[in-house]
């Protein structure tokens, strides 16, 4: 029986040209010093040409806002509109062959319906991995060793969530160049606006509950707190001062929800301020 010896930082001798390394191996940080921020695509999704799925409407609140928010940190942001998924795959398709080597990162959005493992497009639905799959470090090797971050408004089921009281705390109460191999699904984030199952919440006015907590954090904090961080305190914000006001529904009055958090990334993320207003 034939044995296998592994060792660190071993690397097929059948690899390809190499990608050099964005980052210094161990960097506590990822390199966001690169020429160009990156880019930032927004899937904003309104209508539907699926019969039970209704109009999102507050849904353009988010996207201005969102749009807003990623430019005033340096990206380059394209927003397109009730996109079916064939025309988002295309997109998808083009984004992953573009050179990013002079780019800090990535970021998606995607604001639509959903359902738990399911998302919607203009004309049909489809699985949220067929976005992220893109961008694997072996499909785009130009973003490898980069944060690629993925921000999902949508519901991911139908449950309801009521919450629990508390009472408040008083405050009495109170060497030469190596080489190293990656995973490829590494350097991902991806943040849901609520946790399977569960309903997430739009406000036709003011947009979702988690695109208003997300933008303002970022707008206030997005170059203070390293993204993990100020992702914490985007679900505090979704929890603590969001409130489902429908009483003429009693099942939909004074429900709660709170975003959900998944990390592959290898380092911290931590946006620098634009130079001059330009990233």
């Amino acid at each position: 029986m034939p044995s296998f010896l592994f060792y660190r930082n071993s690397v097929s001798p059948l690899m390809g040209p190499l990608q050099t390394a964005p980052t210094e191996r161990y960097a506590a940080h990822y390199n966001m010093n690169h020429p160009k921020r990156g880019l930032a695509i927004i899937f904003n999704h309104e209508f539907f040409t699926i019969t039970h799925l209704r109009a999102r409407c507050g849904t353009n609140v988010d996207c201005e806002n969102l749009v807003n928010t990623l430019k005033n940190l340096g990206f380059e942001v394209n927003d397109f509109h009730n996109y079916t998924h064939r025309d988002i795959v295309k997109n998808l398709e083009r984004v992953a062959a573009l050179d990013h080597s002079q780019h800090d990162c990535l970021i998606i959005a995607i604001l639509s319906h959903g359902e738990l493992g399911v998302l919607y497009a203009h004309d049909t639905s489809y699985k949220p991995d067929s976005i992220w799959n893109h961008f694997t470090a072996d499909k785009c090797p130009s973003l490898a060793g980069k944060p690629k971050l993925f921000f999902i408004q949508a519901c991911q089921g139908d449950k309801l969530d009521s919450g629990t009281t508390l009472k408040e705390r008083t405050e009495i109460d109170g060497q030469p160049a190596s080489t190293f191999r990656i995973p490829s699904q590494a350097d991902f984030l991806i943040a849901y606006s609520t946790i399977p199952g569960y309903y997430s919440w739009r406000n036709t006015t003011r947009g979702s509950w988690f695109m208003q907590a997300l933008c303002t954090e970022l707008q206030e904090n997005g170059t203070r707190y390293d993204l993990l961080t100020l992702l914490t305190f985007v679900c505090q914000r979704v929890a603590l001062d969001f409130e489902s006001n429908t009483p003429e529904n009693i099942t939909m009055h004074q429900q709660k929800q709170i975003p959900c958090i998944t990390s592959m990334l290898t380092r911290l993320v931590k946006f620098t301020p634009p130079k001059n207003g330009i990233v």
